[in-house]
């Protein structure tokens, strides 16, 4: 077995990438996320790959088209308003049914904001974004050896369903160091797959377009591109319980936010109170019936998020009133500390902060 490696979470996620077959790089700088195309821009060369620091993010997301067009494994990173710039090519990329992979180290907002992290985001992210119906598999990382896990495999996923893949970090989780076994390296994916626009030698041209005047034909494509996202559905739904077993209050949070959650669940279940955590993984597709069900056996649920309320309506939509879902989110770039959710916990059981809670 591999030793571990104490890396940056946002070098860990570039290295996972390029072992992951990533061979294509294309961006634009802007913080926190910085370090991955630095790191790729060293690296890629190195492997035989093409790092390209383009001059927009427009730019970049453009060339992302391109090269997943011609069969290449290719992946932009940004943060935030950087995301936004891009999100005219990705509804493109989504309508062509284009593998790729994006990066979003969120950062605070709205607007310019600030370089600390946030998860205001999610609506951006889960929601397509974007003109038009359409989505992305969205992933939302907790840790630097689960990011570096879900990017090994986010190129295969891209693959398997022609659809881009987002990772969703956060500041925190691009600066913090942590210990990393990374899997076996892999080499780049072959290209010769019959939609790839790599020269008609000996064959019909190939088109990849997303432009259809036809009304007729546009509601098809939407019909095929809806029933993928049925399949997604269906397929890739991602999460984690802790401590749910017996619990009668559930905390609800991802990323980052259900770092700080499990370590209330620790500090709190000792003094009697029997709390647990349920952690999204996917946030699309969202583990809706999961979170159904078990809202069916506890008294209430607590969201937790890096922002104003964003996720909390999908678990509302989720349990369909079957239990009170409750809200306690910070934004800026703060991120909820253990005090302030054990407190909003507690109030949410009906005690006082020096209460028992049995």
């Amino acid at each position: 077995m591999a030793e571990p490696v104490l890396i940056k979470g946002n070098e860990a996620i570039a290295e996972a990438a390029i072992r992951g077959g990533c061979r294509f790089f294309f961006g634009y700088p802007i913080t926190p996320q910085n370090e991955i195309p630095e790191y790729m821009s060293r690296r890629l060369p190195e492997v035989g790959g093409v790092f390209l620091q383009a001059e927009s993010e427009i730019a970049a997301i453009n060339m992302v088209y391109g090269a997943s067009g011609a069969g290449g494994r290719v992946m932009t990173s940004s943060s935030s308003p950087g995301i936004s710039l891009k999100q005219e090519g990705i509804s493109y990329i989504a309508a062509a049914e284009l593998p790729c992979v994006i990066v979003n180290m969120v950062r605070g907002g709205p607007g310019l904001g600030g370089i600390q992290p946030a998860q205001s985001d999610y609506f951006q992210a889960t929601r397509g974004g974007g003109h038009g119906d359409y989505r992305l598999i969205v992933l939302g990382p907790a840790g630097v050896q689960e990011a570096v896990n879900l990017m090994m495999g986010a190129f295969d996923l891209a693959e398997k369903y022609r659809n881009p893949v987002l990772i969703l970090g956060d500041g925190a989780l691009g600066q913090m160091m942590e210990p990393v076994v990374f899997p076996d390296y892999r080499g780049p994916a072959p290209t010769n797959k019959d939609w790839v626009t790599n020269g008609a030698k000996g064959r019909e041209p190939r088109v990849i377009n997303t432009l259809m005047l036809d009304p007729d034909d546009l509601y098809r494509h939407n019909l095929k591109l809806q029933a993928k996202y049925a399949r997604i559905s269906e397929n890739e739904v991602k999460y984690e319980e802790y401590m749910t077993d017996d619990a009668e209050w559930v905390l609800v949070a991802y990323g980052t936010t259900a770092r700080v959650c499990k370590s209330v669940v620790d500090q709190i279940r000792p003094e009697g109170r029997k709390v647990g955590v349920f952690r999204p993984i996917s946030l699309w597709p969202f583990p809706k019936e999961p979170l159904a069900k078990l809202a069916g056996r506890v008294k209430s649920l607590l969201t937790v998020e890096m922002s104003m309320g964003q996720m909390v309506e999908d678990v509302r939509l989720s349990v369909n009133g079957k239990v009170p879902v409750h809200f306690y989110g910070k934004a800026g770039g703060l991120i909820p500390t253990r005090a302030e959710i054990r407190n909003k916990l507690l109030e949410v059981m009906g005690t006082s902060k020096g209460g028992d809670g049995r």
